[in-house]
């Protein structure tokens, strides 16, 4: 499912426009990166919470040369779901 398809499901449930949904959902995503490029967490009841999470550096070889790579330290954006979330997938593919 892409952005698009996303506008196009919220659109068409809320009554609201494409343009106007599609305002709102870049304006939620943004408001997302900007507060995860703060640092701070997001937590979304019955869906999950949003974090940076630092990784340290390591080591990593390279499959094709089999040569060593010093993978330096770095931030990650991570998604814990919540267990309602994942409960109701469970149940929907099972």
């Amino acid at each position: 499912m892409t952005k698009a398809d996303i506008v196009d499901v919220i659109s068409s449930s809320t009554g609201l426009t494409k343009v106007e949904t599609e305002a709102v959902v870049k304006g939620f995503l943004d408001t997302v990166i900007d507060a995860m490029k703060r640092g701070e967490t997001i937590e979304l009841r019955g869906f999950g919470s949003f974090k940076v999470v630092k990784r340290a550096q390591r080591v990593a070889r390279n499959p094709k040369t089999n040569e060593e790579v010093i993978v330096p330290e770095q931030y990650v954006p991570m998604l814990k779901v919540s267990k309602d979330f994942k409960k109701a997938v469970n149940k929907a593919n099972s």
